[in-house]
């Protein structure tokens, strides 16, 4: 007679980890804001592909048929909805992504739930040149978000919180660094991107798309020392390379938040 030996039991490891996700708020009338999400699309084809994104109903408070039908209007435009926020629901229909509840904003001045988001966010009213959509870390419980590796560049996190990249930045590589500024050595290439807390200083040519202040930081600016950028943005703030065409492109340029607008100057 044979017995088999019991076998170990493995304890199950869970982790908390924190993932930056772009925030859509649609707001009424909707055919209006999806046309103003067209002209963003339109402006940077792919800049939603691959992305999570959570879908923030609070303003517009559709029914569950109006939001079936939003979630595929935004799937037909290549945005793939992960979650969504919406007060009051815990759960929507099968078919829809999950809704999340107590869901916390990481900005420069910590955690933020959504009382506090509204208090700091909702005081500025109209449009500059365009609103880009928010970017943060969506965290569950408290964790830390890493600077995304860039390949060979090999990114070094100082220990003032700056992210120092002593190489290139190829087109299709992107940078998120959620604790500081960011400085690049070199180029970034066209189709690459950078996402930073704080500031961006390229000392090489800015060919991609470069998003300072992304948790909030209006006080954020960039910098570069040839502009042919695709799209600057602060504070979600933006400007698209047809805007800047004729103005500062090709020029040593700083781009910064003038009020409710961004103001992109040239560098003597």
């Amino acid at each position: 007679m044979t017995f088999a030996a019991p076998l170990e039991a493995k304890s199950i490891r869970f982790r908390a980890r924190s993932f930056v996700a772009f925030t859509l708020t649609p707001e009424a009338p909707l055919d209006v804001w999806l046309e103003g999400l067209d002209h963003w699309i339109g402006n940077s084809p792919g800049y939603f592909a691959g992305r999570p994104v959570v879908l923030d109903l609070n303003t517009l408070k559709p029914d569950v048929a109006a939001i079936e039908s939003l979630v595929d209007v935004l799937g037909h435009r290549g945005i793939r909805v992960y979650a969504i926020e919406l007060d009051g629901h815990t759960a929507l229909a099968p078919n829809l992504p999950p809704v999340l509840v107590g869901a916390k904003e990481a900005t420069t001045d910590g955690l933020l739930p959504r009382e506090a988001r509204e208090d700091v966010s909702g005081t500025s009213e109209g449009k500059a040149e365009g609103r880009a959509p928010e970017a943060g870390p969506d965290r569950d419980k408290a964790g830390k978000v890493d600077a995304s590796k860039a390949g060979d560049s090999e990114p070094q996190v100082e220990a003032s919180g700056t992210l120092m990249i002593k190489a290139p930045i190829r087109s299709g590589q992107a940078i998120v660094h959620p604790h500081g500024d960011v400085i690049v050595l070199g180029s970034v290439a066209s189709g690459s991107e950078i996402i930073a807390a704080g500031s961006i200083h390229v000392y090489g040519t800015l060919r991609g798309r470069a998003s300072a202040g992304a948790l909030g930081n209006r006080g954020a600016r960039i910098f570069c020392r040839k502009n042919e950028a695709e799209l600057l943005a602060v504070d979600g703030w933006y400007v698209t390379a047809e805007e800047m065409e004729g103005v500062s492109r090709g020029k040593p340029v700083q781009a910064f938040l003038d009020g409710d607008a961004l103001r992109v100057s040239t560098l003597s």
